[in-house]
């Protein structure tokens, strides 16, 4: 959490720096990662969110964001005692912080996000449990946020293109580093573990320098 104060306090300072403000939105086709008993397939989601460019030298910039990004994945059990088959879909506020070198009309940019999960829903058929115990499958379409650690850090890397002074579009791909599974146990699953992965792809508006 103290990760999460310290990267809006680097935005909002970047505010006062003579940087560039813009919004921004996309599509997010996102999975979860490293669960051994279900496979994820992609679904697609959105992002959106705003901006801060601070020019520190030459081509090199800082651009911290703040932005909505809704994510998850399609999951299917890979056995007889894994019977499910559901949507999960994750609502976070994700501050990336990247450094940001300009070539041209083309950009690359990379470095560390951090993200605060909001809200998370399971919607299709899930491991539920009877008051005695036993391990059943049903059709829900529920809240589940305590399913999911409420912090996730990831690394971004990507390109993109100025198309005119103030538009851009771009593709970055986010990587989660940490396991965001909070579930102790899963029938039929043999490892827990998950990770988020998302592609972005995205369009920017900057407006003139402050």
């Amino acid at each position: 959490m103290k990760n999460f104060a310290l990267a809006v306090m680097l935005l909002l300072l970047a505010s006062q720096a003579h940087a560039q403000f813009g919004v921004k939105a996309g599509v997010n086709e996102s999975v979860l990662t490293g669960r051994a008993g279900e496979d994820a397939s992609y679904k697609t989601y959105f992002h959106a969110g705003v901006f801060y460019e601070y020019k520190i030298f030459g081509p090199i910039s800082i651009q911290p964001e703040v932005l909505y990004s809704m994510q998850g994945a399609a999951m299917k059990g890979t056995s007889a005692a894994t019977n499910t088959d559901y949507t999960t879909q994750l609502q976070y506020i994700t501050v990336p912080i990247l450094i940001k070198a300009t070539f041209g009309p083309v950009f690359v940019e990379v470095g560390p996000q951090f993200g605060r999960l909001l809200y998370a829903n399971e919607d299709g058929r899930v491991q539920t449990r009877s008051s005695s115990g036993t391990v059943l499958f049903g059709e829900v379409n529920q809240k589940s946020t305590d399913n999911y650690k409420p912090s996730d850090y990831s690394l971004c890397a990507g390109v993109g293109l100025k198309l005119a002074p103030s538009a851009r579009v771009g593709v970055r791909f986010v990587a989660g580093l940490n396991d965001i599974n909070n579930i102790q146990f899963l029938q039929g699953v043999t490892d827990l573990r998950q990770q988020n992965q998302v592609f972005q792809l995205y369009a920017a508006f900057q407006l003139p320098k402050l």
